[in-house]
């Protein structure tokens, strides 16, 4: 349809094509998404037309089955613009438009079109304009008022970043990436993670591409920008540099997090098995001197602070590697499990008093020497709470993780500090505070019988590493190591402080191992109404949107065998009312991923939600179709909200 209106100077008629949609049919923008198919015009056999220019309205966004795409649903109007010749002559307009249209299914239709006319004898249509004039209005314009203030490429993450600044502020801002000209076509860009700060947006799109290699460091991008009554389309140059004010003004932030995380450590089930070696320092403490007390203590912190950054080393040689990046990714590694059980079962050995460890100065730097006396016997003592302190997540953790292994590496060094100092906090604060020590009951022969007990503490937490090699050697062979290790240490301890000793250790471990059965393969027997097994389906992702799209709910539970905090979680929540009825409910479906191992598609999942270590658990539905992520320590009332929530009934 002609508007009448011509531009006798630059040659151009003004036109527009109306398209009405049925139902759920939509068509698609320019660049259309991941499943789309641009409309196309085909004007080639036109007689006096050099040129048709199509405007394209802002489109909507649309998912089906996990699958995004940008287009318009119901009624669009794209204003055209046509180049002439010679305005004097008529025009001849033949072309063929192919015009996808999808529901469920995806059809092309083409349409013939033909019309005659005579540029200079036209008459301005009122509905046409008023049509033009409505589509037109949502073709992006150039605005002075919007700028791109950075643009950064993450290669690690294949994420592209924008920070974009307007002085009116924002009020419900989007962004597209308009990927429609041919170096960027086979590039898929992802829904962004848009983030409001005043005057200034952080918009993050996660890139994919299945046919080449994903590299966008200085690439220009198409930008269409929009919010309310705001429409603008831009250009902007991928960097390589982070943007260095947004990520400056959240570092502090980020820091205090990591902070608290750390001291959070203390308390998370993780860390309760290296209690003993904690307490029976404090313990030897007694009757020392300040200086001697806080030599010790600030050994354990250095300990505690050069483990992390150990850790920090690890993950970045992981992502120079491109290998998985994750809090506790060394739990996946037989060879370290198998080193940590050695070294715990030592400790227990030496608490329990069966040998004195006398090492020489080059090898103290792996084992404490000399008792608790030892300097560094208790840098030792604080590397390994660190090491045994990484199988789990745990409040603010994630959150400090998650930006320090997206951030550079001298951010990602300041993080694990601050996690660090966060968890080295207690022994910090008796180092400050010496006098602190002398509130604990004096030295006696009571000490030898709680040193014991703690030794048998280690001993526990050694047989508990020894049990996840079930994974990776097989049940049989570690039952024939834990055996044979039990009986040298039963024999050795009856040789050396009598069969009372033997009968001792005997029911305690007889004590801890049906603890440990009643913990882990507890199911469903703390639930009131049945002791069924959940009934948990593997993951995938590639079935969630279908699950929603039919009106069930969705609980996905990331998981390893090495995380203590997974367990109290199954055992303390999810296995006992009212949370196990729910997850029975016929409309429920249960997904768990288990990450015991590595596993590059557990991986992408949790990276997918910037996290990088278990647990964690998401909710997705009718009323939450995006998911509804939990806390690390789960409740009862958060579970059955999210629920609530997902199928839409939350009010």
């Amino acid at each position: 349809m002609l508007t009448g209106e011509t531009d006798l100077q630059a040659k151009t008629v003004e036109g527009l094509l109306e398209v009405q949609l049925d139902g759920d049919w939509k068509t698609y923008w320019r660049s259309p998404g991941e499943g789309g198919v641009a409309p196309t015009l085909d004007w080639s056999q036109s007689e006096n037309l050099t040129g048709v220019e199509w405007h394209w309205p802002v489109p909507g966004r649309y998912e089906f089955l996990g699958v995004e795409t940008l287009g318009y649903k119901e009624r669009v109007v794209f204003p055209l613009t046509l180049y002439l010749d010679n305005m004097q002559d008529p025009v001849w307009f033949l072309g063929t438009l192919t015009m996808p249209s999808c529901t469920n299914i995806c059809v092309l239709n083409d349409y013939e079109l033909s019309l005659t006319f005579q540029p200079d004898q036209l008459d301005l249509s009122e509905q046409a304009l008023h049509l033009y004039s409505q589509g037109i209005s949502q073709v992006p314009k150039p605005s002075n008022t919007v700028e791109v203030m950075g643009a950064f490429w993450d290669q690690a993450k294949e994420t592209a970043i924008f920070q974009i600044s307007r002085p009116q502020g924002w009020k419900n801002p989007d962004v597209f990436v308009d990927g429609s000209n041919d170096e960027l076509k086979n590039f898929i860009f992802d829904t962004p993670n848009i983030q409001v700060n005043g005057d200034t947006i952080t918009a993050s799109f996660k890139v994919t591409n299945w046919l080449e290699p994903i590299d966008l460091h200085n690439r220009a991008l198409p930008l269409v920008i929009t919010d309310q009554n705001l429409a603008t389309e831009l250009q902007t140059t991928l960097g390589n540099e982070p943007l260095k004010g947004h990520q400056d003004k959240g570092l502090l932030t980020i820091i205090i997090i990591a902070l608290l995380g750390g001291l959070i450590l203390n308390i998370m089930p993780c860390v309760l098995p290296v209690l003993g070696m904690k307490l029976s320092s404090v313990m030897a403490a007694q009757g020392l001197e300040k200086r001697q007390i806080r030599h010790q203590f600030m050994a354990s912190a250095g300990g505690i602070v050069v483990s992390f950054w150990l850790l920090a080393l690890f993950l970045i040689a992981l992502k120079l590697s491109g290998q998985a990046l994750g809090w506790g990714v060394q739990f996946q590694s037989p060879w370290f499990i198998g080193m940590m059980a050695l070294v715990t079962a030592l400790f227990a050995a030496n608490m329990m008093g069966l040998f004195e460890i006398r090492l020489s100065s080059n090898t103290t730097t792996w084992v404490a020497t000399r008792g608790d006396s030892s300097y560094s016997g208790h840098f030792v003592q604080g590397m390994f709470a660190t090491l045994l302190a990484t199988p789990c997540s745990a409040p603010f953790l994630g959150t400090a993780v998650a930006f320090a292994l997206g951030a550079d590496y001298l951010v990602l060094f300041l993080v694990f500090t601050a996690l660090a100092i966060g968890m080295a906090t207690p022994w910090l604060l008796i180092a400050g505070f010496p006098q602190l020590a002398s509130v604990l009951p004096k030295p006696g022969r009571w000490m030898n019988t709680v040193k014991s007990l703690f030794g048998l503490m280690m001993l526990a937490t050694s047989l508990w590493l020894l049990s996840l090699m079930t994974n990776f050697i097989g049940t049989p062979v570690t039952l024939v190591i834990g055996i044979i290790f039990i009986s040298a240490l039963l024999w050795q301890l009856g040789h050396i402080k009598g069969s009372r000793s033997v009968a001792i250790t005997l029911a305690f471990l007889c004590f801890a191992s049906t603890a440990g059965l009643l913990f882990s393969f507890n199911s469903g027997r703390l639930s009131t109404s049945s002791t069924a097994e959940i009934n948990w389906q593997p993951l995938e992702t590639e079935s969630i949107a279908t699950a929603v799209q039919q009106g069930n709910t969705v609980i996905v539970d990331i998981t390893a065998d090495w995380c203590i905090t997974c367990k109290a979680n199954k055992v303390g929540v999810l296995q006992r009312e009212p949370v196990y009825s729910q997850l029975q409910s016929d409309d429920l479906i249960a997904m768990q991923g288990d990450w015991t191992r590595p596993s590059e598609y557990v991986t992408e999942f949790l990276q997918s939600y910037d996290r990088f270590g278990v647990p964690f658990n998401i909710v997705y539905g009718p009323g939450a179709p995006e998911g509804i992520e939990l806390p690390v320590i789960l409740s009862s009332e958060a579970v059955i909200k999210a629920i609530e929530q997902a199928r839409g009934s939350a009010q």
